[in-house]
């Protein structure tokens, strides 16, 4: 089963602004290669690409200001990158999946947990599987250190970022 693009999946994220609210915000332009038994993905080839300038947090001049070398560089490192190499079952549908991630030129190794939601045929008879992911990184674990002090103390920016990955893939594609 492969995935790409679609209306159905979404790669989400928040991070703390000013230490009391959340900033949220999306990735438009992403795509997945999943080689996996949709039941059982302990042997699963998972490698997922998200496209940086796709970032949206509702705010055109943050979201230009994330691009710029103050956080992304963009234009230098465009893509953030993952590759599992680990899959542990720790319940029925339930997995924790570990890979490399690369990042602002940096590789490290995170993991993530993720549930398989089920499968289905759609109205036009494609058959289709539902995979949820959350985790975090931490900003600075990848040079991502762009931060301002508040008078108040603590920082401008939280150091981590939560993630929230729903995916939608057809089987067999």
């Amino acid at each position: 089963m492969s995935t790409y693009r679609h209306t159905h999946s979404a790669v989400d994220f928040s991070v703390k602004h000013m230490m009391i609210a959340k900033v949220k915000g999306t990735f438009h332009a992403f795509e997945a290669s999943i080689t996996a038994d949709p039941h059982d993905l302990t042997s699963a080839e998972i490698d997922f690409s998200i496209e940086l300038t796709s970032i949206d947090t509702r705010n055109g001049d943050r979201d230009a200001h994330l691009r710029s070398g103050d956080f992304f560089e963009t234009e230098k490192y465009p893509a953030l990158a993952f590759e599992a190499t680990n899959i542990a079952k720790t319940d029925n549908g339930e997995y924790n999946v570990t890979g490399d991630v690369s990042l602002h030129g940096v590789t490290r190794s995170e993991t993530f947990t993720a549930t398989y939601e089920g499968a289905g045929k759609d109205p036009w008879g494609n058959e289709k599987v539902g995979f949820s992911a959350n985790g975090s990184l931490k900003r600075s674990d990848y040079g991502l250190t762009y931060n301002a002090a508040l008078e108040t103390g603590g920082v401008l920016i939280g150091d981590e970022v939560k993630i929230s990955i729903e995916i939608e893939a057809n089987i067999g594609a």
